[in-house]
């Protein structure tokens, strides 16, 4: 994490690339490279405050925190109309936490321990939490195939999409409240533990605050060079949306997760990869659903190779974790899995 700071400089560089308008390929890449070490400096904050809530308070903090980048970053994308780059974050987001995240996490770990254990009682719930949350990404979309194309632009149609988000959403929060309030025993210790604080809780919010403005200004230097940078690379924005920007949003997250694996913390290594889908499908999906009634409205309707590549995600997980152990090769195949899709992506 320490090193990531380091590329805080590209902050005055992309301001600089924004106010002489330099071309657009070096501010959409400066601007990505400083949103990298502010989501961890977020996350870190989150943490902190969490120290003086208490683990209860603490773990709603880091739910409603940990997607905060791409949630920022989704929603400037969202305010341009870009909806298309919007689904594809999102779809992106769980197969990347999925299968790169979870992947190189336990091949990291593999790799200096033999086999290691995780709690399978935890994850399971985690896995039945999301193939509830792909039923309500497919129905849409197979609703799109069934339905008489004069319903696409009637109001019943964009109620569809509203009342699914508001179901998913409310999903979520009982799963927050089963999580740490009813069922917390079957999560073991880890949201009774003490955390010592390094911060004051002044500096703690303020530095929460400050990042988090930080990261609304580079999102909107990335959102604005999305169209340029499409057409200078050659690839699509499809693939900017998918690929791009969940590595630019999680990277200080997924780290986190590598670190704890190689430290042989493989529970909070998958509940970083797993619980982070489940937040993005179950929070962030719905909340832009909503947020973006304020400029035009989105469906949440993906397209079918998103979809698919979304459930081979969800089973492939389910079945690496329902014995409560993994290897190094079992996160090899998961990252060779990724990379198929991510070739795949490249070239559609």
């Amino acid at each position: 994490m320490k090193y990531l700071k380091f590329l805080l400089i590209f902050i005055p560089i992309s301001i600089a690339c924004k106010l002489f308008k330099f071309d657009d390929v070096f501010l959409f890449f400066s601007s990505a490279a400083a949103i990298i070490p502010l989501a961890g400096i977020m996350g870190e904050a989150t943490e902190e405050i969490s120290a003086y809530s208490g683990p209860r308070v603490g773990g709603f903090l880091n739910a409603t925190f940990g997607n905060a980048t791409e949630l920022i970053i989704a929603f400037f994308a969202l305010k341009e109309g870009l909806f298309d780059i919007v689904k594809a974050s999102i779809a992106g987001s769980v197969i990347g936490n999925i299968l790169l995240v979870l992947g190189a996490s336990m091949f990291v770990g593999g790799l200096k321990y033999k086999t290691q254990t995780f709690n399978k009682s935890a994850v399971e719930v985690s896995s039945s939490m999301l193939l509830f949350a792909v039923i309500g990404l497919v129905v849409p979309a197979i609703f799109m195939h069934t339905v008489k194309p004069e319903l696409f632009n009637s109001p019943r149609y964009e109620s569809l999409s509203i009342g699914i988000a508001a179901f998913m959403f409310v999903i979520y929060i009982c799963g927050l409240f089963f999580s740490f309030y009813t069922h917390k025993d079957i999560y073991g210790t880890n949201h009774a533990e003490e955390i010592k604080s390094k911060w004051s809780l002044k500096k703690a919010i303020s530095i929460l605050v400050v990042a988090t403005v930080t990261i609304a200004l580079q999102s909107e230097f990335l959102v604005s060079s999305v169209e340029s940078v499409t057409h200078s690379l050659g690839v699509t924005e499809f693939f900017v949306g998918i690929i791009l920007i969940p590595i630019i949003g999680n990277a200080a997250e997924h780290s986190t997760a590598i670190l704890m694996a190689a430290k042989n913390k493989m529970d909070v290594a998958i509940e970083i990869a797993i619980g982070s889908s489940l937040q993005i499908i179950l929070f962030v999906a719905p909340l832009l659903i909503f947020l973006s009634l304020i400029f035009k409205p989105m469906d949440m309707i993906f397209n079918e190779f998103e979809l698919i590549s979304i459930i081979v995600a969800v089973i492939i997980a389910n079945k690496v974790s329902n014995d409560g152990e993994s290897n190094w090769l079992e996160g090899l195949q998961l990252i060779a899995v990724y990379g198929i899709l991510a070739i795949s992506f490249l070239i559609l």
